[in-house]
């Protein structure tokens, strides 16, 4: 009964919270009742007071936990009532997981999850409700890479720098987020085609927009010139003449020709109420490269219909300041589109020195020569070629991709190391499962060609309480049934956050949740043998488990996707 009722809607972790937190408070006015008679306590907010259990040792006996010190702060002595167990014990909602049981014990009170019904429930439908976010959210971001756009001339792989390619990749990673979520997704700038940076970034599965290479935009260009010329915040020569030598900011940056235009930043972000704004950042002189970096903004939102414009500025930490100068000048020049900045910190390689285009093609011959090492003389041909560059482009970015984006990352970048097909090293761990799966469904379908086995049945012929190993449980919970939430945050992010010009986004996760996912995939996959021998009492496991691992097929799809990386289907 409890599988017909939570079929209705996808099964999540956040709303089962949220149950058990109320159902463990009561209502508000009965819990402050009971403090009065202990003396006054602190109730902690409902998010706290349940954890889901991830850990396969703490999994065995429970899947949700309310602390000893949670259930003090509740009840005297932390003695739940019999109500209250009882409204635990009965749970329901839209979304909620089915309980099957609880106890209190000496690390607090504990919750069971009824296996049978929630695999029945993710896996009968089939999964697509678990791939997707939540919700679809409405809005245009147009994601601006300051890396690529002309200083005065169109950046190449030969002179960016590693920290500059982060930014490219991490706003490549961001739009195949927003995307997900239902955003209307540009990128700036529009580069010429057939420039060596449209081909290094198609190497990496990048797809960046592109215009002919005689084509200008100096009609923008133009705009935004008269924009500035006529800004409130243009200062006069009269201002000028005022100010001592050393009050506009950095000094550097404001230029010395006489007769420029110069606009006060500082203004800008004072009066139109911006905060967050490095307060440095005074009195700005216009040249050239800022204005073409301005008109490429403005082309870029000219075709958003959506009444919410964000740009968010992907930068390196060491040209934060000049992408405020630049974010700052185009609200001078009129743009009132919400402006957010994702900064992101160096990339280091002790010992050595590479551009991006050196760094790509040390990671493409290592790939290659660990290939031939393990599969011998069938890598050749155009089919290892694809799959060497997307191996390539995967090491690259979960390298890049991986830790925090303001933190520094350091890469191993020393000639003669190589790149493992072994071990759970980031992207090639993470493609090399994927394609087991993959070659999993390929050895069924031979079989069943065979004769070995029938085809996979309807899932109301199957009884899912087979799944009993832990590792099943485990790739359900911890995977399946979190990713449309996890899917969820950068949206929120972009959403939630309080205004000020920095914005921090859990970028590195999609990579974290993929390698954790492909250990405890790889660990699963090592010690269960799915098909088995072709004997019909065996064949309702078989079957249930390959409901499973078709789902976590079509999540590594979803998930690689966000990453623009194409699965590999067979190594």
């Amino acid at each position: 009964m409890m599988e017909n009722i939570e079929e209705l809607s996808p099964l999540r972790i956040t709303p089962t919270v949220r149950a058990l937190s109320s159902a463990l408070r009561g209502k508000r006015e009965d819990v402050h009742g009971s403090s009065r008679v202990n003396g006054d306590r602190v109730f902690p907010e409902p998010e706290k007071l349940w954890f889901k259990e991830s850990s396969a040792k703490n999994l065995r006996n429970r899947d949700f936990l309310s602390p000893t010190t949670m259930l003090n702060t509740l009840y005297a002595d932390g003695q739940v009532p019999p109500a209250v167990m009882s409204r635990v014990l009965s749970l329901r909602g839209s979304g909620v997981l089915p309980v099957a049981g609880g106890e209190v014990m000496g690390e607090g009170l504990r919750v069971r999850v009824d296996r049978a019904a929630t695999f029945r429930a993710v896996l009968g439908g089939g999964a697509a409700e678990y791939l997707k976010p939540l919700s679809q959210r409405q809005g245009c971001v147009v994601l601006n890479c300051p890396a690529l756009h002309p200083k005065p001339n169109t950046p190449s792989p030969d002179t960016m720098s590693l920290g500059q390619l982060r930014t490219v990749l991490l706003a490549d990673h961001m739009g195949a987020l927003l995307r997900r979520q239902g955003y209307a997704v540009s990128f700036c700038p529009t580069l010429p085609e057939d420039s060596d940076i449209i081909s290094f970034l198609r190497a990496l599965g990048i797809d960046w927009p592109t215009a002919p290479a005689n084509w200008t935009n100096e009609e923008r260009e133009e705009k935004i010139q008269d924009s500035l010329e006529k800004s409130q915040y243009r200062e006069r020569e009269m201002e000028r003449g005022r100010r001592t030598s050393g009050g506009g900011g950095r000094k550097a940056e404001e230029g010395e020709n006489e007769g420029a235009l110069r606009i006060n930043l500082k203004r800008v972000f004072q009066e139109e109420g911006l905060p967050g704004y490095d307060p440095s950042l005074g009195t700005c002189t216009v040249n050239r490269d800022g204005v073409s970096q301005l008109a490429q903004l403005d082309l870029s939102t000219a075709d958003c219909t959506a009444a919410m414009v964000t740009a968010l500025h992907v930068t390196s930490c060491q040209d934060e300041f000049r992408q405020q100068q630049i974010a700052m000048l185009w609200r001078a020049s009129g743009a009132k589109h919400t402006q957010r900045h994702l900064v992101c910190g160096p990339v280091k390689t002790p010992g050595s020195h590479l551009t991006a285009a050196q760094y790509l093609q040390l990671r493409r011959g290592q790939m290659k020569e660990a290939s031939e090492m393990k599969y011998g003389d069938q890598v050749e041909g155009h089919t290892w070629d694809d799959i060497i560059k997307v191996m390539t482009s995967a090491t690259v970015r979960f390298e890049l991709l991986s830790t925090v984006h303001t933190s520094p990352v350091t890469l191993d970048v020393k000639r003669e190391g190589g790149v493992s097909t072994k071990g759970p090293r980031g992207g090639v761990f993470v493609m090399y499962n994927c394609a087991r799966l993959h070659t999993l469904f390929d050895s069924y379908e031979r079989g069943v060609e065979k004769g070995l086995y029938p085809e996979i049945p309807e899932d109301s012929q199957l009884d899912f309480s087979a799944l009993k190993e832990e590792g099943e449980w485990l790739l359900l919970f911890n995977y399946l049934i979190p990713f449309s939430e996890l899917l969820e945050q950068s949206g929120q992010a972009l959403d939630s956050e309080g205004g000020g010009a920095r914005v921090n986004i859990k970028t590195e996760q999609i990579c974290k949740f993929l390698v954790s996912l492909s250990k405890d995939f790889s660990s699963y996959y090592n010690r269960v043998h799915v098909l088995g021998e072709p004997l019909s009492h065996l064949f309702n496991q078989m079957f249930c488990r390959l409901y499973l691992l078709r789902a976590l097929r079509e999540l590594y799809h979803s998930a690689l996707d966000t990453l623009n990386l194409p699965p590999i289907r067979q190594l």
